[in-house]
């Protein structure tokens, strides 16, 4: 059995769940509203406070999806509640960010300064010259926008110099040595 798809989703207060046909869940919260459509194979219930996800029977594929759906339900109520945040670190000489209305410019050392849009119901904070902060209520397109501003300049492994998560490591690489 899925252990994590057992697990029930305990909904804090000031948060709703409303479970429509073909299994498409809304959850409204003090932050905003997430809608999804997850697999109609499984069964969505609210008892009380809590929200369970059941599986029609044990084969492989509604195994795998038991485990997602409550995962993706689980996400969306703290998406609303507390939000997500990534943060990224700019490393190397002249490299910086700047803020300006809704557009993030990043300047990489390229011959030019990469601009970027926030897209719909993401936010991103630039505090200092290099570290920005990505935040928003949906997980998935928090992480996706911080990997896009990452693939801007990805940390090279010699100096380190780029754009790399906070929590990154970079396996860093010994440069060459002088002939003999």
């Amino acid at each position: 059995m899925s252990r994590i798809g057992r697990m029930p989703i305990a909904i804090p207060a000031g948060v709703t769940v409303e479970i429509a046909e073909n299994n498409k869940v809304t959850v409204k919260g003090p932050k905003g509203t997430l809608e999804r459509v997850l697999p109609s194979e499984m069964e969505i219930k609210m008892e009380g406070t809590e929200i369970l996800v059941s599986r029609p029977n044990d084969l492989k594929k509604m195994k795998s999806l038991h485990g997602l759906t409550r995962t993706l339900i689980h996400n969306m109520v703290v998406g609303v509640t507390t939000g997500y945040e990534k943060k990224l670190e700019v490393n190397g000489v002249g490299y910086r960010a700047a803020k300006a209305g809704r557009k993030l410019t990043l300047n990489l050392g390229y011959s030019h300064p990469v601009e970027m849009d926030d897209p719909e119901g993401i936010e991103t904070v630039v505090e200092g010259q290099n570290v920005i902060i990505v935040k928003g209520i949906d997980k998935e397109k928090v992480g996706q926008f911080a990997a896009e501003i990452r693939d801007k300049r990805r940390p090279e492994p010699y100096k380190g110099k780029g754009i790399k998560y906070a929590d990154e490591t970079i396996r860093r690489k010994v440069g060459k040595t002088g002939k003999k």
